[in-house]
């Protein structure tokens, strides 16, 4: 009799053992982030400094389509005091742990002027993606050494 309790018993663990394990599975999952979860129009600022030149900061949307390509993008920029209106398009990547990059050309009045790198990390169940310039590039190849960071949010 009390072996039958415990089997019993072992058997009612075991299989709510197994249904909590499956639902946190399922629920991890629900919360792995990719490209197809990224898509959609994104508002952002970035701010900090271009070394040797001064202070910059941007406001500005973007769209990701959801096949890694960074499309309708424009931003008002202000560097060292200088203000101007740009666009910019690229590609983007997102890994399951919620890190990707971003590379775009930026442009002001149709001429390409930076490209950018930058490794990012989404938060808030993809609500939210934060990001680090790690390259910065004249369209000749000159290296612009920065300290900026990108803040932006799901519209």
């Amino acid at each position: 009799m009390k072996h039958e309790i415990a089997r019993k018993g072992f058997a009612v663990v075991f299989a709510v053992a197994l249904m909590v394990g499956l639902a946190a599975t399922a629920h991890a999952d629900d919360r792995a982030c990719s490209m197809a979860r990224a898509a959609g129009k994104w508002s952002f600022t970035d701010s900090g400094t271009v070394i040797g030149v001064g202070a910059r900061t941007a406001v500005g949307v973007f769209t990701l389509d959801g096949n890694g390509n960074v499309v309708d993008a424009s931003a008002t920029s202000s560097l060292n005091g200088s203000i101007a209106v740009e666009t910019f398009s690229g590609t983007y990547t997102v890994n399951p742990d919620c890190t990707g990059t971003i590379n775009v050309t930026i442009y002001a009045s149709g001429v390409a002027i930076l490209n950018v790198t930058l490794n990012t990390a989404f938060d808030d169940c993809m609500r939210q993606i934060r990001g680090l310039f790690t390259s910065v590039t004249e369209p000749n190849g000159t290296p612009l050494s920065t300290v900026v960071a990108l803040e932006g949010k799901r519209q």
